[in-house]
């Protein structure tokens, strides 16, 4: 039995996995779903990594990132030990680099103008995308004004997952990036920036894939 650590992105919550969490559940793993403190203003990055600390609370975690949390899980893998890092759809920083600069520093832009439905639900069945609406939470500026404190990203096994009809981050973006920061060419599945919405049972099926690939526990 693994456990799995679920982190989503910006303004959001832990319902964010809701449908990706019973998938992995049944499959006999434990399931940590975190919610981020998005709206606290004196919240910072390595506040945001002591959330999923204390609420992972064992080792050998299996870490899923979903965008802005490729900023934070990192940080808990130098606290905890964990068997694997799984990032979907995130943010790859450098050293020194906060998530605000990232977007020049990646030379990306942030769609304009931006319609919300548009860029994240286009592909979300209407039922989901319409309770998501209730989930949406206020995302402080201070996570992003932050500098990423890490020296080098962590000795930690990790696997990078691309939708290819992201349109907040498009795959052939992603796969810049992670080839110039991180050397990995990621994997991709059809899907837009929330495949935990959209493609719940594919993206457990690409998790269960990943810790199979390192042994990690069944």
């Amino acid at each position: 039995m693994a456990t799995y650590v679920l982190i989503h992105g910006a303004g959001s919550d832990s319902w964010y996995w809701h449908l990706v969490a019973p998938e992995l559940r049944a499959r006999g793993h434990d399931v940590v779903a975190v919610d981020l403190p998005c709206d606290d203003d004196s919240a910072g990055l390595r506040d945001y990594a002591d959330v999923v600390v204390r609420a992972a609370g064992r080792p050998e975690l299996i870490l899923v990132a979903q965008s802005l949390a490729g900023f934070i899980a990192p940080l808990v893998c130098e606290r905890l030990p964990v068997a694997l890092l799984v990032l979907v759809n995130a943010m790859v920083p450098r050293p020194g680099e906060s998530a605000g600069a990232w977007w020049a520093g990646t030379g990306h832009v942030f769609p304009d103008p931006f319609d919300p439905v548009t860029v994240f639900l286009h592909d979300v069945p209407p039922d989901v995308a319409t309770e998501s609406a209730h989930h949406v939470r206020r995302q402080s500026d201070t996570v992003f004004a932050e500098p990423w404190p890490l020296a080098a990203w962590p000795p930690v096994p990790t696997r990078v997952l691309a939708c290819r009809d992201d349109r907040l981050f498009p795959a052939e973006f992603q796969r810049t990036v992670c080839r110039a920061r991180l050397g990995i060419v990621p994997d991709e599945i059809p899907g837009g920036h929330l495949p935990a919405l959209a493609r719940p049972h594919e993206l457990a099926r690409r998790l269960e894939g990943y810790r199979a690939s390192i042994g990690a526990p069944s």
